[in-house]
């Protein structure tokens, strides 16, 4: 069990001043509040405190952040306040408190609501003071060493947030130790059985490996003693995830994951880390494009160290890390490793072009009104690699990779990107689906005929960059709906022999929408035109009873109306729609929603409701205001068209295996596209029906399994 003492003697080693008494008071006013409290697995839940600021103490903050560490459940978990911990222990220690607190006491509409505003409370108290991240980050920690006591449900749910937003979070603040351990333990519970076959058999290699690591240690030491110089050389097995994300992307099996072992080599000097190089490339043979220089162009999260890859002793391929004393501390602790306290906490503003990320995902959060959008974003944000190119006048300029001149020119200026029409790339015209790579010279072309359209979110990957298409081309629909709302409204008044204009003109419309919740006079009339609102429900509010009853104007249905007419019918296909009847439901056929997955709904005028998976791309990309709530019906039960994707060994007799496995579950296989690549491996295409996404879960389980299936993956 983690002592408080412990934890005071280890801010002491590094913080000999730091305020002792206060860590103390803290402890003592959170044992009291948390008092008769258990966490599921049984214990006292001050061991939970107790374990973040041991993180903290780890991460080497300061005093104040140790204090927040020990009372971030306070405020949430029982009647202490924010005022409290303020006059108890100071303004500074409140407001990280605060900004760690969850939302608890709001209510949202759905759980991407309160995950997206608590995200949002969060940037921007860790804008302020980026402490607030840090005590956040050691909470998802602590969280996640004790995850096995939950319910499988609320397993996966926190491991895959974990894995979208925390590990990735902890990875652009460049805390390489938090972020593999995080990952390692959302591994754990998102692939179990991927996760336990890979554990064992990184184990049954382990005394070979460390012999390997000796071996080449020794080599490395020698020659490099040579020459004089003054080096620390290590080597280490790269972690579970890291290992199990390289046989993903080559498609291949553990026995044939190179690289998996990295050598560090930490020396004095920026002149020792190129010297060092030249002596490795004398030796071995580099392996060409493996070599990456992050000293002169550092990685956004400050990391900077010279990578290469080389054909080392047996044979193997080795891959060798170069840096300093000074980069190795950042390399491991990121920014917690300079830390510069100022009067108010935060960061020196020399520190502040470190932190360009957070600055664009703070616009973000200001410009994204949809939860799911905004979330979608961030996820996109963290997780990319980086790609450097130039402008014109020779700036550097870093994009994730897959970049393209579309990304470059919104990153410049939104009007640039709204009018790109093309891109000079090194002095040659490329297409806009062009992706950028390292060292590109970008012009951009435009014209003022240029805008952007519903394709160019088929290959843009910044997050500036789909926010701004979509809001563009969102406003284009926007104004269609107010034009198509306007007619429909027009022409059922006319029946009843009045005008739209007199009716706004005397305010009766915004009284109108004010009774339907629906806010001004033009969202009630986008309301209609995108089919949310019916415009008999504004007439019924708008027409006295007495004119209703009377016959109406004579009038000709309209080619839209009668189309609309065609689809409002009764088909709702196991969905539950909310606040609309009688509505068409159509599947979307980008991501085939299974019952059991989670959905949402777009009305689309003349189609009725389209459902889609949440994480679906494209409903990311729709208006969010023709979103409607749907939820699946449990009294109904059908099949859906589903497709697995199963990467396997070529070799004979697994495919025959793979029909089995489908046999064995009562699925039948109605189509199977299989083809043989390169490095041995075969890519099978399955489509059947499934009842459910548990029947689904089912399937993938047992051919995971299999032995020689690479990988399984929903198409």
């Amino acid at each position: 069990m983690i002592r408080l003492t412990d934890i005071c003697e280890k801010v002491q080693s590094y913080h000999p001043a730091a305020d002792v008494d206060l860590i103390h008071r803290a402890y003592v006013y959170s044992a009291k509040m948390h008092d008769g409290q258990t966490r599921k697995s049984g214990e006292p839940y001050l061991i939970h405190p107790l374990g973040v600021a041991d993180v903290i103490s780890e991460l080497k903050l300061d005093a104040p952040s140790v204090c927040a560490a020990l009372l971030h459940d306070v405020v949430e978990d029982t009647l202490a306040t924010t005022d409290d911990i303020a006059r108890l222990f100071g303004a500074e220690v409140a407001f990280l408190v605060d900004g760690v607190t969850k939302l608890s006491l709001i209510n949202f509409n759905s759980k991407e609501d309160r995950q997206a505003e608590n995200f949002r409370k969060m940037l921007v108290a860790m804008a302020k003071d980026i402490r607030v991240l840090l005590v956040k980050l050691a909470d998802r920690l602590d969280n996640m060493r004790s995850l096995g006591h939950l319910a499988p449900e609320k397993q996966e749910r926190i491991a895959r947030e974990t894995m979208e937003i925390y590990a990735p979070l902890a990875n652009r603040l460049g805390i390489s130790w938090l972020k593999c351990e995080l990952e390692d333990l959302a591994f754990r519970y998102l692939e179990p059985d991927e996760h336990r076959a890979l554990d064992t058999k990184v184990h049954k290699s382990q005394k070979e490996r460390d012999r390997y690591i000796e071996d080449v240690v020794k080599v490395l030491q020698s020659r490099l003693a040579e020459p004089g110089f003054a080096a620390e050389v290590s080597g280490r097995a790269k972690h579970l995830y890291s290992i199990f994300r390289k046989m993903k992307a080559q498609q291949v099996e553990f026995e044939k994951v190179f690289d998996v072992i990295a050598f560090r080599i930490v020396v004095e000097t920026v002149a020792d880390c190129y010297a060092v190089l030249g002596v490795i490339h004398s030796r071995w043979t580099p392996i060409p494009g493996r070599f990456k220089d992050y000293i002169a162009l550092p990685k956004p999260n400050m990391y900077q160290s010279l990578h290469t890859t080389v054909i080392g002793p047996k044979g193997e391929r080795v891959e060798i890390q170069i840096r300093t004393r000074q980069m190795h501390r950042i390399a491991e602790d990121g920014i917690a490793a300079h830390w510069r306290y100022k009067d108010r906490g935060g960061y020196e503003a020399k520190d502040a072009e470190k932190f360009t990320w957070l600055r664009q995902l703070m616009e973000l959060q200001r410009d994204m009104k949809d939860p799911a959008e905004f979330l979608e974003t961030v996820k996109v944000d963290l997780f990319s690699d980086e790609v450097y190119v130039f402008t014109p006048k020779g700036e550097v300029r870093v994009f994730p990779r897959g970049a393209t001149p579309v990304d470059f020119a919104f990153a410049i200026h939104s009007d640039l990107g709204i009018h790109c029409s093309g891109a000079r790339v090194n002095g040659a015209i490329q297409p806009l689906r062009y992706k950028m790579r390292n060292g590109d010279t970008i012009d951009i072309l435009t014209s003022n005929q240029q805008h952007p359209s519903k394709d160019w979110l088929d290959f843009v990957v910044t997050s500036r960059a789909k926010a701004r298409i979509r809001s563009y081309i969102r406003l284009e629909q926007r104004e269609r709906a107010l034009t198509l709302g306007k007619e429909l409204l027009e022409r059922e008044l006319h029946k009843h022999s009045l005008s739209l204009a007199r009716i706004q003109k005397a305010g009766e419309l915004e009284k109108a929408a004010t009774e339907m919740r629906i806010g001004t006079a033009d969202e009630l009339l986008c309301a209609i035109g995108y089919g949310k609102a019916s415009t008999q429900a504004v007439i019924d509010l708008l027409v006295p009873e007495e004119r209703r009853s009377a016959p109406p104007t004579e009038f000709r249905e309209s080619k839209v109306e009668q189309l609309i007419r065609k689809v409002t019918r009764k088909d709702q296909g196991g969905i539950k729609i909310n606040g609309v009847d009688g509505i068409l439901v159509r599947y979307a056929r980008c991501c085939s929603p299974l019952p059991g997955d989670e959905i949402t709904g777009f009305i689309t005028r003349g189609r009725g409701v389209t459902v889609h998976r949440h994480s679906c791309p494209k409903a990311i990309d729709v208006d969010p205001d023709r979103r409607i709530e749907v939820s699946w019906d449990a009294k109904t039960r059908s099949s859906r068209p589903v497709s697995l994707r199963v990467i396997t060994a070529d070799r004979p007799g697994i495919l025959a295996t793979i029909s089995t496995a489908f046999s064995q579950d009562g699925i039948n296989i109605s189509q199977a596209t299989c083809k043989t690549g390169d490095a041995d491996r075969a890519v099978n295409t399955f489509s059947f029906a499934v009842t459910d996404l548990g029947q689904l879960k089912a399937v993938i389980r047992h051919l995971q399994k299999i032995d020689g299936v690479i990988s399984v993956d929903r198409v």
